[in-house]
């Protein structure tokens, strides 16, 4: 047991928590300013206070032709119950049922009868254009999306209470 407990001391919160984890404490504790780094090649997110690292996060980028840009950025806005302005589906007004799901405003029209609601983003953290991190139940640990950075609800909603407008956020491979 104290070789275990050893071993969890040593190599640190990665291996005690796993992949997704975030000390609270920490973060609530910790001088200095937040920051959130992306790696694109490693599909996860890290969550550092003050330059010590407090979360990680799997997440899913941008897929083949909805690549999510390498670059350094700034928190733009937090919205905890955004939905998008470009992806989402038609619904019909009188039955509130799907008619066409995976609807791209540029591309699609809006069938006669119907309305276009915006796929879900909450805890919607924008940080380079309409690009940012947001809750999601599809985060396959691959490049999935349409350029967001998909994070599984949980780890979205910690990572929205601690971030703030205007901190940075650093994106590499």
């Amino acid at each position: 047991m104290f070789l275990l407990i050893l071993c969890l001391f040593v190599a640190g919160p990665a291996l005690a928590h796993g992949s997704n984890w975030f000390d609270e404490q920490a973060a609530a504790s910790s001088s200095g300013s937040p920051s959130i780094r992306i790696d694109l090649s490693e599909q996860k997110a890290y969550f550092y206070k003050g330059g010590q690292l407090v979360g990680e996060s799997l997440i899913s980028s941008g897929k083949k032709g909805f690549r999510t840009s390498p670059g350094n950025f700034r928190v733009l806005a937090k919205r905890p119950n955004h939905r998008s302005s470009i992806y989402g589906s038609f619904v019909d007004r009188s039955t509130g049922r799907v008619v066409k799901a995976d609807v791209d405003t540029r591309k699609h029209r809006r069938p006669p009868g119907t309305y276009y609601r915006g796929a879900k983003m909450n805890h919607y953290i924008r940080f380079n254009g309409g690009i940012g991190l947001h809750a999601s139940g599809h985060v396959p640990r691959y490049p999935a999306s349409h350029g967001c950075v998909r994070m599984p609800p949980h780890m979205a909603r910690v990572f929205f209470r601690y971030s703030r407008v205007g901190m940075p956020v650093k994106v590499t491979y």
